[in-house]
């Protein structure tokens, strides 16, 4: 009598391998289209926080408010319009008697900011505060405050930036 001899095989087949193989791959796959994915979503992010448009909309909100902030509550003008607004202030903190200006207006796709003296009036400096301004409206708000409302586009974002800040001195 023949007596068959037992093999315990030990390895893989072929078609296990393949198998194997397949899975590993589509998984691979799939983690590498996430991550690619992932990194298109983070660069489009990071693009549209730190575009020219939202640069120039945070500085132009900072230059309003903390001018107005200084400004005095009593007297400044307001275009019917609304295309400037022109607050006063004291240069030194300390004084009590108003003899500064600034006169924030729109022009040529730029918001100016032009600051001057009183006695005698004249411009001491105008500043380009920001670009890629295609509107810019000016008004009184309630009490001693005014706003602005500014709209931003450089040809592939735009964004409307609306600040209101109190005018705090007498």
């Amino acid at each position: 009598m023949f007596k068959k001899k037992i093999q315990n095989r030990k390895g893989f087949t072929s078609i296990e391998l393949m198998i194997a193989t397949m899975i590993g791959g589509i998984i691979m796959l799939g983690v590498g289209m996430t991550i690619a994915d992932s990194h298109r979503g983070f660069n489009a992010m990071y693009d549209r926080v730190y575009s020219d448009v939202v640069t120039d909309g945070y500085i132009a909100r900072k230059t309003f408010d903390s001018v107005l902030r200084r400004a005095t509550r009593t007297r400044f003008l307001l275009d019917s319009g609304g295309k400037w607004l022109e607050a006063y202030y004291c240069q030194d903190p300390n004084a009590t008697i108003v003899d500064s200006y600034a006169r924030f207006s729109e022009a040529n796709g730029e918001l100016n900011i032009e600051y001057g003296s009183l006695n005698p009036r004249q411009t001491l400096s105008t500043n380009t505060i920001c670009g890629n301004v295609v509107g810019c409206i000016f008004f009184k708000g309630a009490g001693y405050s005014a706003q602005m409302i500014l709209t931003l586009d450089n040809g592939s974002e735009t964004i409307t930036v609306v600040s209101s800040a109190v005018m705090h001195n007498q």
